[in-house]
């Protein structure tokens, strides 16, 4: 009851608690690169030239990834960084399985000057919408 009590009491600080804490997760969020839907994905690769950067390890990238995606598992990525070089000029849609590594990859590609999005949702709700992929060696 003690807690409840803060609350009512203490609303003005609890409130400007929960603001901070909202902006500072879309602040995180943004610094990783947008989120972008597959709708956009799918518009910034055909119109825009756009280029998918698959970061999951190389057996999930066998299995389906999307058309002409750069293979390079999230725990390389530093080293291979340079390889990215080529396509400073386009965007890179940093697509992962579900969201979990695309955020700090996004965040070094963006300190390094790439413009980046994530792929909302990954690979799979990429699946799970029945778009396209194709399977073995990129």
């Amino acid at each position: 009851m003690d807690f409840l009590d803060f609350l009512s009491e203490q609303w003005l600080l609890v409130g400007l608690l929960v603001a901070l804490l909202y902006a500072f997760v879309l602040s995180e969020r943004y610094k990783s690169g947008v989120p972008a839907s597959l709708h956009e994905v799918t518009k910034l690769i055909n119109s825009d030239g756009a280029k998918v950067l698959d970061i999951r390890d190389r057996g999930e990238f066998t299995a389906g990834h999307i058309v002409d995606a750069v293979h390079i598992p999230h725990g390389e990525v530093t080293d291979r960084i340079a390889e990215l070089e080529p396509l400073k000029d386009k965007t890179i849609i940093v697509a992962d399985k579900m969201g979990q590594h695309g955020g700090p990859v996004g965040r070094l590609l963006k300190q390094k000057g790439f413009q980046v999005r994530r792929l909302q949702g990954g690979m799979s709700e990429w699946a799970n919408q029945n778009l396209p992929v194709v399977k073995g060696k990129g």
